[in-house]
């Protein structure tokens, strides 16, 4: 764990440099403050942020040299007080440029603010859309013009939008800040407009400046556009504190809370938890009490459907419903006085029956659910197929997706096959979903896929009349468990934001409680209705 820790703090370092140090430098000759700086000067002093979609685009659009950090910081964090998010372009990163993933990661962040209804901040630095991948960022459902209907829909809802024009905005960009409740501009380095003063020229032949096409003092005091005008970026971010400072507060959604106590044992006691090799068995009891208040957990039938552990719990004084993948080998009793020996980390039909039951409970009472997965995935063969394994885990997956609270997201270790979907995968609307530096996430493990992979293909060159000799087995059997590994990587899922980021473990249980803080600003929680339970 150490070891993929110093790995992770590595990688974080890199993304605090955006575009490069040459990059910086020249940012900084504008007068600009960098994309983070913004971000720490909006945020409380000393009061907990968590950052939305760390690693966005790790490693990806290499040959258009990259997109670190999917070139905005997207940051959930208090500002006078008040939870917000924060979306602040890096201009550092091809001038603040959309690649696909800046506008995935955007959507994102405005998804948290909507399904919170906590106020979002956008600190726009941008030259809108990438144009040589216009055509993966543009004319989508998904995609940048997404962005505005979004603008929309939070204004309808109530939800309070900043925008501080604090470099380029062009374009489709120009209606992000102007469909904002609050417009403000830095004067001189800050520019809106629907086309620059190249584009003007060259269709309609008119001379004219960026600045007097679109700058502050045209659009604070002739247009009309932009309310308000700042000489530099720390004026307008103290604009942006003043206006929070005043906004009423609305009803919540009354989810429970009491004073905090520290867990039962050290959060770093982690490290020492789990083996490196994934097959060996552990206690997921022992990561539970490292992470939830002390003497705060009560199991949810303790002595049945062992391989999940269901249990009511106090994070931080807030009060949850655990759904967790037990990794340690256990025996269920079975009808007839018999025993069966049951695997960790996979799902049995007793164990997805416990966990519907469970999270349905958690529903009718108004406690958020948290799951930790280290899920290999549902039991298969024909004891388990007879025995309706399929209807069992409908049954779970039926229950959770139509969860109605807030649902939060860890993967501890694997997260494998239908067991990433039963256990709050991505596709079921986690409001929070993090991996730490030990997740794999797949269809299935490197091991098991490459075998499978080499069936096939071995099957295939059989058909042309191609035998393979066992040292070209081999070599191939190593070169697709390379790539399969790769695809593994808890980093591959966050470039892509599959996850919102890799985490040390040590912030899981800050992450939980900023997110239940986060929720209970919404108090529209819909009525709980399952549909048809399989039985």
């Amino acid at each position: 764990m150490r070891s993929l820790l110093t790995i992770l703090k590595s990688k974080y370092e890199k993304l605090l440099i955006g575009g490069g140090l040459d990059k910086i430098e020249k940012h900084k000759e504008k007068g600009k403050m960098t994309a983070w700086e913004r971000v720490v000067y909006l945020l409380d002093e000393g009061k907990p942020y968590t950052e939305i979609g760390i690693f966005a685009g790790d490693g990806m659009y290499s040959e258009h040299g990259g997109c670190p950090n999917g070139g905005v910081v997207v940051v959930m964090g208090y500002v006078k007080g008040r939870l917000c998010i924060i979306v602040s372009n890096d201009a550092t990163v091809k001038a603040g440029a959309w690649f696909p993933i800046t506008g995935k990661k955007t959507l994102r962040a405005q998804e948290i603010a909507m399904e919170n209804k906590i106020p979002i901040i956008y600190l726009v630095d941008s030259a809108g859309v990438y144009l040589p991948m216009q055509d993966e960022i543009f004319p989508d459902k998904e995609h940048f013009g997404r962005i505005f209907r979004n603008n929309a829909k939070m204004s309808s809802m109530g939800i309070p939008q900043i925008a501080a024009i604090m470099g380029s905005c062009v374009a489709g960009g120009a209606y992000l800040p102007i469909m904002s409740d609050y417009a403000l501009i830095v004067e001189g380095t800050g520019s809106v407009f629907l086309a620059g003063s190249y584009l003007v020229r060259s269709s309609i032949g008119e001379q004219i400046d960026n600045e007097t096409l679109g700058g502050a003092i045209t659009h604070t005091e002739i247009s009309g556009v932009v309310d308000n005008k700042y000489p530099n970026d720390e004026s307008c971010l103290d604009a942006i504190k003043n206006i929070i400072d005043k906004m009423g507060s609305s009803a919540t959604a009354g989810f429970s809370r009491i004073d905090s106590r520290k867990p039962k044992v050290d959060i770093e006691s982690l490290y020492n938890t789990l083996p490196i090799d994934r097959l060996k068995p552990y206690d997921m009891r022992k990561i539970l009490e490292a992470i939830v208040d002390a003497d705060s957990l009560e199991e949810y039938k303790k002595d049945y459907g062992k391989t999940l552990i269901c249990a009511l719990a106090r994070i931080d004084g807030w009060a949850v419903g655990i759904v967790a993948n037990q990794r340690e080998i256990v025996k269920a009793k079975k009808p007839g006085g018999t025993q069966e020996m049951q695997m960790g980390g996979v799902i049995y039909s007793d164990s997805a029956d416990k966990a519907a039951r469970f999270i349905m409970n958690c529903n009718q009472q108004k406690i958020p659910l948290v799951f930790f997965q280290d899920v290999t995935g549902f039991m298969v063969g024909s004891r388990s197929e007879h025995g309706g394994i399929i209807k069992d885990g409908a049954k779970m997956v039926n229950a959770m997706a139509n969860s109605v609270v807030p649902k939060f997201t860890f993967i501890v270790g694997n997260s494998y096959g239908a067991g990433n979907y039963a256990m709050c995968g991505k596709a079921y609307d986690p409001r929070l979903i993090y991996a730490w530096p030990t997740a794999q996430i797949a269809v299935m493990s490197g091991a098991s896929a490459g075998k499978t992979l080499l069936q096939i293909q071995e099957a295939a060159l059989k058909a042309k009349g191609v035998s393979l000799s066992e040292e070209d087995k081999k070599a191939l059997l190593e070169n697709i468990e390379k790539q399969y590994n790769e695809q593994l990587s808890p980093y591959y899922a966050a470039a892509r934001l599959w996850v919102d980021g890799v985490i040390d473990p040590k912030e899981t249980r800050k992450i939980i409680s900023m997110g239940i803080e986060a929720a209970n600003h919404n108090p529209d929680i819909p009525r709980y209705n399952v549909g048809v339970i399989q039985t």
